[in-house]
């Protein structure tokens, strides 16, 4: 065989072991072909029955020979119903498969073939009910990595903050911080592009808006347009085609509150406010909410009790992580949740907050808010190649805390920050652990 007609062949069989990727299990597309195909047999029975009677009880004229022709009588009657069969169902592949084309290519991202994306989508639709809990920049770092695994997330993020923007907007209007729940809604966003980074921008403190960001000032708006603060938020989220949620964990307008044991001195003092904790270069010795036992916000709750998998941290450790913690209903919750738990330890300490801290402090500090022997498996850096600033040290796992706690021990630096995670190496891993412990999920929608 020439080497032209050899190769078409290759690119043809190739094409075609291709597109029937589109029948493999999980996609959601063999069912509705197989309403196709049994639509059309039935028109092509009410047709044939048409022919049938035509052919029996029309008088003999000019065209009966030309429709006897087409319909192939003068082959047997197995091979015809091979060929039209074979026909019909070519054609009906290629309209089905014309019309979605048609149908989905306004929404492809340039470049991606449309059954890579109907796989990942699929992929992800039926992925784990992930829960995670924490602030600032640490969860949207895991989030950012976590929605491409699965579309099923939810953010429970605290309203603690009353620093910078958010503390300005919460002190002159009386929101609750949305900082923290923009940066959120941010790394879930489905396109990190020009939208988010408009979202993300802040005016400089000349241009009178005091250095807010257009995000926060965009939920402060919904909040009065919408008349409440959760529905700004869920608003927000479909603006930025957000995969999956974004939830406060309490309504009530809490303050974060604080006992710091000052360096070189005995005494302790109270800090109120969750921006001076830090600032005050102390060792943070207990920290609570002001007012005291707020109720969580109940959608939360419901995430929690409903989750496989609830992950708390990365983050601040006394002022992003805690302060969910400290809503008692949450922890509650937490406790009663069916769920697998891990703990992401940050990979280096925080000035004032966390000085010297190992992972076992981190460990101990969460248990003594949540209970012991509730953390399912302990996530810690193993890569400490990278330089530090001169104010942070790294965060290790001491031998000891083995014989008490599972830990795993992974590279999760960020190459250029090696202090931060990077997110899809801590995604994949943390999918790793939860399919080793509990297998792959039953799917939920095959074929």
């Amino acid at each position: 065989m020439p080497i032209k007609h050899r190769n078409g062949l290759v690119r043809l069989w190739s094409t075609v072991r291709s597109e029937m990727r589109w029948l493999l299990p999980g996609l959601g597309v063999k069912r509705w072909i197989a309403v196709i195909l049994a639509g059309t047999t039935l028109i092509g029975i009410g047709f044939a029955i048409l022919i049938l009677d035509v052919y029996r009880t029309a008088p003999e004229t000019w065209w009966l020979p030309i429709l006897s022709t087409l319909s192939l009588r003068f082959l047997d009657r197995t091979l015809r119903a091979v060929v039209f069969g074979g026909l019909g169902l070519a054609l009906i592949l290629l309209g089905t498969w014309g019309l979605n084309r048609a149908l989905i290519t306004p929404f492809l991202h340039p470049g991606k073939p449309i059954l890579d994306t109907v796989t990942s989508f699929r992929r992800r639709e039926k992925g784990p009910r992930v829960v995670a809990l924490g602030g600032g920049t640490g969860l949207a770092t895991l989030l950012r990595g976590l929605k491409a695994q699965t579309n099923n997330l939810t953010a429970i993020v605290t309203v603690a903050d009353d620093g910078g923007s958010s503390g300005e907007l919460r002190r002159h209007i009386g929101i609750l911080p949305p900082g923290d729940i923009r940066n959120c809604l941010t790394a879930l966003s489905s396109d990190e592009a020009l939208l988010t980074q408009v979202f993300q921008y802040r005016f400089a403190s000349g241009a009178g808006l005091n250095g807010h960001t257009l995000g926060n000032l965009l939920i402060t708006a919904l909040t009065d347009i919408t008349g409440s603060f959760e529905e700004a938020v869920a608003e927000t989220g479909r603006v930025l085609a957000v995969k999956g949620q974004v939830m406060p964990s309490t309504l009530h307008d809490v303050r974060l509150v604080a006992d710091v044991q000052l360096p070189d001195q005995s005494k302790e003092v109270v800090i109120k406010g969750e921006s001076r904790i830090s600032q005050m270069g102390g060792r943070v010795n207990r920290v609570w909410l002001e007012p005291n036992n707020p109720l969580a916000f109940p959608p939360a709750l419901q995430a929690i009790l409903n989750a496989d998998l609830i992950i708390i941290g990365p983050g601040s450790l006394y002022t992003s992580i805690l302060p969910n913690l400290l809503v008692p209903d949450l922890a509650d919750a937490i406790r009663a949740s069916r769920a697998l738990k891990f703990y992401i330890c940050n990979l280096a300490s925080q000035p004032g907050e966390t000085d010297h801290y190992t992972c076992g402090d981190h460990v101990k500090t969460v248990e003594k808010y949540l209970g012991e022997g509730i953390l399912d498996t302990v996530v810690c850096n193993g890569n400490f190649e990278g330089e530090l600033p001169e104010t942070v040290n790294w965060i290790q796992p001491e031998p000891e805390l083995n014989q008490s706690h599972p830990i795993y021990q992974a590279d999760l630096a960020n190459k250029e920050n090696p202090w931060r995670h990077d997110s899809n190496k801590l995604a994949q891993v943390i999918m790793d652990l939860f399919y080793e412990r509990t297998g792959p999920l039953a799917s939920r929608d095959e074929g």
